[in-house]
């Protein structure tokens, strides 16, 4: 595994400080703040490349429940012409004193 500390330095490896409490100059400061910045653009990068996929696929389940509303309703078309021969049909059969 990898040590923490690079060979032949008693230096510690990324330590993390407090800008607040530490005694950084306005240089240091600013550097921070820059690279700051760029992570969160890379972050922000990210996202929106998430929230554009994320977009597209809810529209691609909108537009399928849409075209299968549709789909479905031209299919009760055809019920509907089914049901009118079949109340044609009765209508011109043998009239009978149970019709």
């Amino acid at each position: 595994m990898a040590d923490k500390k690079p060979k032949g330095t008693d230096a510690p490896f990324a330590t993390r400080i407090d800008p607040t409490k530490e005694g950084l100059s306005k240089e240091q400061l600013h550097f921070i703040r820059q690279v700051e910045l760029e992570q969160w653009k890379k972050r922000t990068q990210k996202l929106k490349v998430r929230n554009v996929v994320t977009g597209l696929a809810i529209g691609a389940i909108v537009m399928g429940i849409y075209g299968y509303t549709f789909y479905s309703v031209s299919q009760e078309r055809i019920m509907d012409e089914i049901d009118e021969e079949a109340r044609r049909a009765k209508m011109q059969g043998p009239k009978t004193g149970a019709n």
